[in-house]
């Protein structure tokens, strides 16, 4: 039996930890397998410990089951690395992340958020909906890709 979603924490920590780093890789094979690898924009380890990213894990009983990213793009952020080990899915925990990276970006002032996804990931489609965000053009250094889907939510007023 799961187990409940109160027993979960989430918190900023080092990616560079030697279980976030196989739940990182287990990610970069999840995507590997649904995306050709120019359409695979993932923030690798180095990327994520620099100053403008705020990295976050959900953990239950101190195992990693989720990870989170925020990037401080100079007025707005971008939401990187959303990802739930499979085993761990069904819990609430990508909402539960992503509301949590957003009350990081609303403490810091960055509005709106944007994020790419694949068009091979209706969960998480279906999740950032949910929440708010809608479709838009590419963003940032982005580059209209067929296996990408753009969007955004203004923090202000949803």
């Amino acid at each position: 039996m799961p187990a409940a979603p109160d027993r979960v924490t989430i918190a900023g920590e080092p990616p560079d930890q030697p279980d976030i780093v196989a739940l990182l890789q287990a990610a970069d094979r999840y995507f590997a397998a649904l995306y050709a690898v120019e359409s695979n924009h993932l923030l690798d380890v180095e990327r994520l410990r620099a100053p403008d990213v705020t990295f976050m894990v959900a953990r239950r009983d101190g195992v990693a089951l989720a990870t989170g990213a925020l990037v401080d793009c100079g007025g707005w952020g971008e939401i990187k690395r959303m990802f739930v080990d499979p085993a761990a899915r069904g819990l609430g925990l990508g909402r539960r992340m992503l509301q949590a990276l957003e009350r990081v970006a609303a403490e810091r002032g960055l509005d709106p958020l944007r994020l790419e996804t694949g068009i091979r990931q209706p969960e998480a489609l279906a999740l950032y909906r949910a929440a708010g965000y809608a479709e838009r053009s590419p963003f940032g250094a982005y580059r209209p890709d067929r296996q990408s889907v753009f969007m955004e939510r203004a923090l202000a007023t949803g």
